[in-house]
């Protein structure tokens, strides 16, 4: 009984456990933590804004209330870089939803970029646009936002999803069988972008 009880608190400590941490890095006090907490967010509240704001890949089907959050108020760069926050809990979902959130269309690389220093993700957000130019190599959007990120190593492969975890991959087509290979992101992408 004792074993248990140990691993179950060894486990809850992991839960609990921020992205910061298992980076091996500090958190910091977050202007856009803050600025989501001002607007009623939590962690559960950023999920779901994000699947709200067409990222439904990630709904799990649940109902749940719509959020009065426009993105004036927020924006789909701020939702992104909030997702992708060190500070916040390490969860894989919430990073997957940060990187479908940060190739929305209208994002600017530069502000991004900016943001992304202040908030030091540089080296996640890096990683997620290192994926996005792999799968999407006619995404302009991923080699901009690569020229103005400072080169850093890649976050440990044990804390971060896997490349593959940002797409969609399919081996059955209307063509037959094959792989095809599709970037998650909010709404439909056009089709120059998803074309090889």
């Amino acid at each position: 009984m004792n074993v248990l009880v140990s691993d179950f608190k060894i486990g809850v400590e992991m839960e609990t456990e921020t992205l910061a941490e298992r980076l091996g890095t500090t958190a910091h006090l977050s202007p856009l933590l803050r600025k989501a907490n001002r607007l009623g967010l939590d962690e559960i509240g950023l999920r779901r804004l994000a699947i709200q704001r067409g990222r439904d890949y990630y709904d799990s089907g649940k109902p749940f209330s719509s959020l009065k959050i426009s993105e004036k108020q927020f924006s789909n760069v701020e939702l992104a870089l909030t997702l992708l926050n060190p500070a916040l809990k390490c969860d894989p979902q919430t990073l997957r939803l940060g990187a479908a959130m940060l190739s929305a269309l209208g994002n600017d690389p530069e502000e991004v970029a900016w943001l992304a220093k202040l908030e030091r993700s540089e080296p996640i957000v890096r990683y997620i646009a290192e994926a996005g130019q792999k799968f999407q190599p006619r995404n302009h959007f991923w080699k901009e936002l690569l020229v103005r990120l400072p080169v850093s190593a890649p976050p440990k492969s044990s804390v971060v999803p896997h490349p593959t975890r940002f797409v969609a991959m399919t081996g059955i087509t209307r063509r037959g069988s094959e792989i095809a290979v599709e970037w998650i992101w909010p709404g439909n992408p056009p089709a120059w972008i998803t074309r090889r």
